[in-house]
């Protein structure tokens, strides 16, 4: 097959792309009942996925934004369930107030304590999270497990977590988890369905992070 006319980019400038594609989606997500806070981090979860459905059904608690600007300006600690999450987060802008990133599911003392009590890395990497990181962010995009486990210290009162990013993906347990944390009464960001993963999540914190740098 010959092709005859040859295509060209719009443009090759990532600021420009980005901001053609930040207009393409607030055109096509059309109303939506998202605050002005809010809207940031759906727009960025949409450019992210190229999931309007998915942005659509995102779930805020009312003070989630709020608290995870407050969380990275006072530098608080961000945990990641998986090192993909951790990986595509923006660093300078977390470390600019002082806070730090971390994942702990492939530590060999969590690793070995896995092993021991015959239960899954993430169950056991979250326990350690919380002991590390109160007040911090917790990022969850991948493990199910991980978010049932961080809901279940919240609810005994053991974890004191500043906001939850949950939008694991998957088929098991991976919408039930965020039907549980959208029960809570702190700050959270999450979705309805199996949709969500790493990509998301690191959308959703650098688009707090933006949010926060701009506070100046």
């Amino acid at each position: 097959m010959e092709f005859h006319t040859e295509f060209k980019p719009l443009t090759v400038q990532p600021q420009e792309i980005e901001g053609k594609s930040f207009e393409i989606i607030t055109e096509e997500l059309g109303e939506h009942p998202f605050t002005e806070e809010q809207y940031p981090v759906v727009q960025r979860v949409i450019h992210a996925s190229a999931d309007f459905e998915l942005g659509r059904s995102m779930l805020f608690h009312p003070d989630a934004i709020e608290a995870g600007i407050r969380a990275i300006r006072e530098g608080r600690k961000l945990v990641a369930d998986v090192q993909m999450v951790q990986v595509g987060i923006s660093k300078p802008r977390i470390e600019k107030f002082g806070g730090s990133v971390h994942v702990y599911i492939s530590d060999p003392d969590v690793m070995e304590e896995a092993k021991r009590l015959n239960t899954t890395r993430a169950i056991v990497a979250t326990r350690k999270a919380v002991r590390e990181a109160d007040g911090g962010i917790f990022a969850i995009g991948n493990a199910p497990t991980a978010l049932l486990e961080l809901i279940r210290l919240v609810k005994e009162g053991i974890a004191r977590p500043g906001l939850i990013i949950g939008m694991p993906v998957g088929f098991v347990s991976a919408a039930e988890s965020k039907e549980e944390l959208a029960k809570l009464d702190i700050p959270f960001i999450t979705n309805v369905g199996r949709k969500g993963g790493s990509t998301v999540v690191v959308a959703a914190v650098n688009a707090l992070s933006i949010m926060a740098e701009k506070r100046g």
